[in-house]
């Protein structure tokens, strides 16, 4: 497998190609998406992209992509509370769902790496039921 762009459909009109930027883009998507994911981990360069006020829709995210599969890695930082190997697991699947329904490719693998728990903070929690009694 490579990170380059391989042709994934010939077609009568030419060749669709996806860029392998598209992939980490839905896979770090659907990895947000997940209940009990406080955010993605992205390293140095990902915190001065953030810094500069550019948001990184790939941020811990990398793939290698083949003619007709795709391998994922996903960093993440989970929130205090739950459990993480159910997590990982929801992670794996919606990220797994994401990419085959939207591009075609077979995911042979989602890896999950937890870098850091996330606490509330006294003032979040106490907003967050404030929020749930004025509902």
């Amino acid at each position: 497998m490579s990170t380059l762009a391989a042709d994934y459909e010939k077609t009568d009109m030419g060749v669709i190609q996806i860029a392998p930027e598209v992939i980490e883009i839905i896979a770090g998507l659907a990895t947000v998406e997940v209940e009990g994911v406080a955010g993605m981990s992205g390293g140095f360069a990902g915190g001065i992209a953030e810094l500069l006020g550019r948001k990184n829709l790939s941020k811990g995210v990398k793939v290698e992509v083949g003619q007709r599969e795709a391998a994922v890695d996903v960093s993440i930082i989970v929130e205090y509370g739950n459990h993480i190997p159910e997590v990982a697991a929801d992670i794996q699947r919606n990220v797994k769902r994401s990419i085959e329904t939207m591009t075609g490719l077979h995911v042979v693998e989602v890896n999950v790496h937890i870098h850091d728990v996330h606490f509330k903070t006294p003032e979040k929690a106490e907003e967050e039921e404030v929020t749930q009694r004025v509902k």
